[in-house]
């Protein structure tokens, strides 16, 4: 019998749930109750939580209170909180916040990224360069959301030669970590294999930089996770806290409520047996895989 590929000997999960779950609720979460789900997701030993958007309160309502949430959040020495920026207003609000970590956000169809950022992909890119250039000067590190990577709602097939294009010009300007993301679950395990082995292979990245996002509209995640981690990929996004997170803002959350939550957590860990999962947290790439979370995005939605 042939033996199957090699996982890797750690995964790290980064939980985007308090950012990508909570942005879709219509019924506006207090600024206490969105502090106190980071805080128990942290302390259930996630090495890195996405805490929320600093993108314009407009776009966004539910988390116009970016500021406070990150000014008032208590922090846990080995976990990371990292933030989605869309431009260089919303970077320099952040830093005033204390964000020492930060996440921009593109696609590989331009069609997507004109319904979404109402920009072409070379304009949102050129948007980020200053922002990433004043983190760099700050020492905050960058992660980069390529959105629409395995198909796009509006063209269909997505070229994988555009998503090198969108990466390689992502790090180029200096950012250190890629995740990849299938925003409408349509990806199979073959394209995984293809868009990996074409970034790794043909564009020269380095895999320990790449990182997966995917849903589970078809239900392909997990075979696609497992792609993903036998091609390399040593990091999970994590949103399978979406519909917790939708359940956890209509209630009170007790102990007795959050051990329920944490359970599932550790349900979501036990995917990845026999791969360890890192406590601390690691600027070595990333894999996003959303479980739950199935959707086509809207305004202003990375991936």
């Amino acid at each position: 019998m042939p033996r199957l590929p090699a996982l890797p000997r750690a995964v790290r999960i980064v939980e985007v749930g308090p950012r990508d779950g909570l942005q879709n609720e219509k019924a506006l979460i207090p600024t206490a109750q969105k502090i106190q789900f980071i805080q128990m997701l942290a302390g259930a030993g996630l090495p890195v939580v996405e805490a929320t958007s600093f993108v314009s309160p407009r776009a966004i309502p539910q988390l116009s209170d970016a500021s406070e949430v990150m000014a008032d959040l208590p922090r846990l020495p080995t976990t990371s909180y990292p933030v989605l920026v869309p431009n260089l207003k919303g970077m320099e609000r952040a830093l005033a916040a204390g964000v020492r970590a930060i996440a921009v956000f593109t696609a590989a169809s331009e069609s997507f990224t004109r319904h979404n950022i109402n920009a072409t992909i070379a304009e949102s890119l050129a948007n980020f360069r200053p922002v990433v250039a004043l983190a760099r000067q700050e020492g905050v590190t960058v992660r980069g959301y390529i959105s629409t990577v395995f198909g796009c709602p509006y063209e269909g097939a997505v070229d994988p030669r555009q998503v090198l294009n969108v990466a390689q010009a992502l790090l180029e300007m200096g950012i250190n970590e890629l995740s990849l993301g299938d925003t409408i679950g349509v990806a199979t395990p073959n394209q995984v294999v293809d868009v990996i082995s074409l970034l790794v292979d043909d564009g020269a990245i380095p895999v320990e930089q790449l990182a997966v996002h995917f849903h589970d509209t078809r239900g392909t995640a997990l075979a696609n996770v497992l792609m993903a981690l036998q091609s390399g990929i040593s990091i999970v996004d994590s949103s399978c806290f979406t519909c917790c997170t939708v359940w956890a803002s209509r209630q009170a959350l007790t102990w007795t409520r959050w051990s329920r939550l944490r359970a599932l957590l550790l349900r979501c860990w036990g995917i990845f047996q026999p791969v360890s999962i890192t406590r601390q947290h690691q600027h070595n790439g990333g894999v996003g895989t959303g479980f739950i979370g199935s959707r086509e995005r809207g305004k202003a939605y990375p991936n």
